[in-house]
């Protein structure tokens, strides 16, 4: 499993202490930015949508996560979730079968960052009703 990991200026860091802590386990790709200079998300968004497979999940970050989910969700074959806590990245790999979690830097902290790509990394996908409701998000 690949981690594709991508951010803006403000959230270098926390991206830079997730990757330390999960390239232990998972091959981490950082597609930047790895400093605090302004740089425009839907970029940084781009380079890991067009690297997704089906041996990926990404990870997008960005001050509030709300402009990397956007951008994200732009790209065909993504399913990208903005979530905030624990129970949303449970809820979306479970029942959207999300591929790409989005962390807004601004909003949470380390601990929290970490706990919900671990629960989104070892939640799989519920199927049965919701196979129907993705496969027509995939259709828009």
């Amino acid at each position: 499993m690949r981690l594709l990991f991508a951010n803006d200026h403000a959230a270098s860091e926390l991206k830079m202490q997730l990757i330390e802590y999960f390239q232990k386990d998972y091959e981490c790709i950082n597609y930047g930015t790895n400093d605090n200079n302004s740089v425009d998300y839907p970029d940084y968004a781009q380079k890991v949508c067009e690297n997704m497979d089906e041996n990926s999940i990404g990870i997008l970050l960005c001050g509030s996560g709300i402009g990397m989910s956007i951008a994200a969700n732009k790209h065909k074959g993504i399913r990208a979730a903005l979530c905030h806590c624990v129970e949303y990245a449970k809820l979306a790999r479970e029942h959207n079968n999300a591929n790409i979690l989005c962390i807004g830097a601004r909003f949470c902290d380390f601990e929290l960052a970490k706990d919900m790509i671990k629960t989104f990394l070892n939640t799989t996908f519920a199927a049965n009703r919701h196979t129907i409701r993705v496969e027509k998000l995939d259709k828009l």
